[in-house]
């Protein structure tokens, strides 16, 4: 019987989506989202396949492992891991194929670190792929194309270590129509968005409900960029809510704010937390960026719409865009203290390969040490700047990180999503999962949440004021613990890179511009 040992590797360093925090706090490792990629390749293998599961972020990789074949997955962000494991077995005398998002978008730089290479989506691939491996003559390259997503299998999540992963993973569809300039999703998935059957999306849920999920992550680029679908998708998972009340964490775009129903249906099925790509209160910017989407509106009451109907909302944010000068980071601060989201992740632009941005920065001559994604912390940029220098721009990022990060602001944020978190929401909340049902990597993620008040004085007052907020409205104490433990998350990925250095008065001071750059001021999107 031919075998293959499944490897997802930890991120090269904390990130905002990740759940450090839990080792960090001296409790058992674990991920904040069951990993999607290797349960789903381990239900396309055959059944005369043997296969093993390894998710890096709960258990360490067994490099003992007698597998016939290492297959590695993985994102930029883990990049250094997927080659170092890659480098080990293959210095132990193993065969390794490697495939996955960072595969497909940069192959070059695995092509050497590799015996295959996987690019594309493998779902009509793969058949061929597993008959090479088992004749142990497979190609150097396989190149999948975008399938229909009826031809992805269930995951095998009982081959997975569920006990470690916070949330559960169901994709319910593929690529996004916009076209951010930054952003690789529509180069790796495309622009044309495909739909899995909603039949498989509601077996995939119980398939997540079995294994012990009472939450769960859509992991879909724009979950309701096709608004008819949606509402039939929407439809069926309250149905399905009724006897197993699952919620839902998802990404989607500015624009659902501007239909009340999709929201209530939203909230009705489940969804109570989604990331909404704000990237820059500077019109100016979104506009060079593609960010149409979040042009010819409020961006602050368009958010307050999305809380006010019952659902979280995690912000991204980007500095480093050609009209950003200096006076960005005060900008920015003050935009996120205006609204009622609590967790930004922040972040300078990046060019990524196989991006437009990417092709823009090479006939610019701007990209930095060749082109290459800035490895280790994840604050630096590889593209130069028109307006600040490198130094400008980092430190006016660390200043804008601890300024939003400080109890305080922290603090100011939360209470107001406390108060207007589904104010406007039509008809009682849906039901939340029995506490009495949590396992025990939720009760570890709960008690990092209670010990934040031990991180200093200031934390202290801070998760007083908070907690006090929410039990006065008990139905925000489910998502309050959520976001405390994702505050947690920031301050240990913070303290790893040593970006961790409290201010004295919360607004951000940026840096004095030293270079003669030209500077554009920013026109404000609220």
């Amino acid at each position: 019987m031919a075998s293959v040992y499944l490897i997802n590797p930890s991120a090269d360093f904390p990130t905002y989506f990740g759940a450090e925090a839990l080792a960090g706090s001296g409790l058992s490792p674990g991920a904040m989202t069951a990993d999607l990629a290797v349960a789903t390749i381990a239900a396309m293998a055959p059944d005369d396949f043997r296969i093993t599961i390894c998710d890096e972020n709960i258990a360490p990789v067994d490099y003992d492992n007698e597998s016939d074949w290492i297959a590695i997955t993985g994102k930029v962000s883990q990049r250094q891991r997927m080659v170092a494991i890659a480098d080990e077995f293959r210095r132990r005398g193993k065969k390794v194929v490697i495939g996955g998002p960072y595969a497909s978008l940069s192959p070059a730089r695995l092509r050497d670190h590799c015996d295959v290479l996987v690019c594309g989506e493998a779902e009509e691939i793969v058949d061929e792929l597993f008959a090479d491996l088992r004749a142990g003559k497979p190609k150097p390259l396989y190149v999948g194309n975008k399938p229909s997503l009826a031809l992805t299998p269930a995951p095998r999540w009982d081959l997975y270590p569920n006990e470690g992963a916070l949330l559960g993973t169901v994709q319910t569809s593929r690529g996004c129509p916009f076209e951010c300039e930054f952003c690789d999703v529509i180069q790796y998935l495309g622009r044309k968005q495909r739909h899995k059957p909603i039949a498989n999306v509601i077996a995939e849920l119980d398939l997540l409900w079995d294994a012990g999920y009472r939450s769960a992550f859509i992991a879909d680029d724009n979950f309701t960029a096709y608004r008819a679908h949606c509402r039939e998708l929407l439809a069926a998972m309250k149905e399905w809510r009724r006897d197993k009340p699952m919620d839902f964490v998802t990404q989607i775009s500015i624009d659902a704010a501007r239909d009340p129903e999709l929201l209530d249906m939203c909230v009705e099925a489940g969804v109570t937390q989604v990331f909404v790509g704000i990237e820059s209160p500077n019109l100016e910017s979104l506009r060079e960026a593609g960010k149409r989407q979040n042009l010819k509106v409020k961006l602050v009451d368009e958010i307050q719409k999305l809380v006010d109907h019952g659902m979280a909302v995690m912000g991204g944010m980007i500095v480093g865009f050609d009209h950003d000068g200096p006076d960005i980071f005060q900008a920015q601060y003050e935009f996120a203290q205006a609204t009622p989201i609590a967790v930004f992740t922040l972040g300078a632009l990046m060019a990524s390969e196989a991006t437009p941005l990417h092709d823009r920065m090479m006939r610019e001559g701007r990209l930095i040490d060749g082109g290459i994604e800035t490895q280790g912390v994840p604050w630096a940029s590889n593209i130069r700047s028109l307006t600040m220098s490198a130094e400008e721009l980092g430190a006016g990022l660390k200043n804008l990180s601890n300024a939003i990060y400080s109890p305080e602001a922290f603090g100011e944020r939360m209470l107001r999503f406390i108060k207007t978190f589904g104010s406007k929401r039509r008809g009682p909340p849906p039901s939340m999962p029995d506490p009495a049902t949590l396992r025990a990597i939720d009760r570890r993620a709960t008690e990092v949440s209670m010990n934040i008040r031990k991180l200093g004085e200031a934390e202290g007052r801070m998760w007083n004021r908070i907690w006090g907020a929410a039990v006065r409205r008990p139905e925000t104490l489910g998502m309050v613990t959520r976001l405390l433990f994702q505050y947690a998350q920031i301050r240990h990925m913070y303290a790893k890179g040593a970006y961790w250095e409290p201010m004295l008065a919360s607004p951000p001071v940026a840096p004095p511009a030293r270079s003669q750059a030209r500077r554009r001021e920013p026109e404000p999107a609220y």
